[in-house]
């Protein structure tokens, strides 16, 4: 098999470990966060710094976004993904569950799949297990998503009882279709189940149960950080870790902050996604080994230096935070771009750290030290 998870270190103080993921595009070292390219660019940056300067290791791709534009016809006649984007490291794609539960008001779940409108003009479609796996495989992510409902972080128990059994039947159709159907390009796909559950930790453990048994190399944790408090998504991960094999990769789908990130980690997390470094560092939030910085406000106005002083990102070493800051306010599209490279070289160079901690077997007390300091306010 192309696809396989080993792990390679354990912190004994903690659940977090090293491991190795192998996919047909190369290998992926856990930890590991991942940019979000939704619609097949990771927003305003280039692949060469992605590669060079942020080295990322693997990007995420968007079926949902993908399928609408440019379409199935286009990534088909480009040879996939990889190739339409001119991307050959790893590539995964979300099913397009959780932006059709975003679609409230237009679109609707049925036990045969999920009918909605194309929020770009509003033209009527359905995803099925089946036809999900088919879009998928046109695609050609190395690691494909389950289709599955997200559901709300504040559901009722009765509301989620009922939206995890139609996950679990649109899971066992997606995984026949996948088994039944070949790669449409030259190379090995897999596919993550998805865990959903909501906040209600039976629901949990029956949802984990159930996926295991469709799962190969990895396994993905959907439906938290959409609403429900941070301490209970904390918790529910704490309820999966005995669980969930030590021989599958856990993926905590769209999460989140730094501390998110080594709080996972901590409990037994290896690869996450979340369009916070981009999203955020557009509207001026940087993440930093010393704290969160606002660049428009006037304190860095005459702060002639480095961006992150303790950091290794190549943007740390080139422009000043005056500097910026004046690209902010006077709206230029160059802060975007350089806040967005910072705060993923932040992301990546933070899961770096958290591998080398694991390693070394002190993971926990850096984590506890080094979560106070990232999270506060510059």
């Amino acid at each position: 098999m192309t696809f396989s998870f080993t792990k390679t270190a354990q912190d004994p103080g903690s659940k977090a470990r090293c491991g190795i993921l192998t996919t047909a595009h190369g290998q992926i070292e856990t930890p590991i966060f991942m940019p979000v390219g939704t619609v097949g660019s990771v927003k305003g940056v280039y692949h060469r710094d992605l590669k060079d300067d942020i080295k990322a290791e693997i990007i995420l791709g968007n079926t949902y976004h993908l399928y609408l534009r440019p379409g199935l016809d286009i990534l088909k006649a480009a040879g996939g993904l990889h190739r339409f984007e001119n991307w050959d490291r790893p590539i995964l794609t979300d099913s397009g569950g959780f932006q059709v539960f975003s679609l409230t008001g237009i679109r609707k779940l049925t036990p045969d799949g999920c009918t909605f409108q194309s929020h770009i003009d509003g033209s009527r479609h359905t995803f099925t297990p089946e036809n999900n796996v088919d879009t998928q495989r046109i695609i050609g992510a190395d690691i494909m998503m389950a289709l599955d409902e997200c559901c709300p972080g504040d559901a009722d128990r009765k509301y989620a009882k009922k939206s995890l059994e139609l996950t679990k039947n649109w899971l066992e159709r997606w995984s026949r279709k996948f088994h039944e159907s070949d790669p449409v390009y030259d190379y090995e796909q897999t596919f993550f189940p998805i865990i959903q559950g909501c906040i209600y930790p039976d629901l949990r453990v029956e949802a984990a149960e159930h996926a295991l048994q469709f799962a190969d190399a990895g396994i993905a944790i959907g439906g938290l950080a959409v609403g429900e408090p941070t301490e209970q998504m904390y918790e529910m991960l704490e309820v999966l870790d005995p669980v969930i094999p030590q021989d599958k990769a856990r993926y905590l789908m769209g999460v989140g902050t730094p501390a998110n990130l080594l709080e996972g980690i901590a409990r037994g997390v290896d690869m996450f996604d979340c369009v916070m470094p981009t999203r955020n560092g557009r509207n001026g939030m940087l993440f930093t080994w010393n704290g969160i910085m606002n660049m428009r406000n006037a304190k860095w106005a005459d702060d002639f230096s480095e961006l992150d002083p303790s950091g290794t990102s190549f943007v740390d070493h080139t422009y000043s935070k005056a500097y910026v800051r004046h690209l902010f306010i006077a709206g230029e599209m160059f802060a975007a771009q350089i806040a967005s490279e910072h705060n993923l070289a932040f992301y990546l160079d933070l899961v770096r750290e958290a591998r080398k901690h694991i390693k070394a077997g002190d993971f926990a007390a850096w984590k506890d030290v080094t979560v106070k300091k990232i999270s506060q306010r510059l």
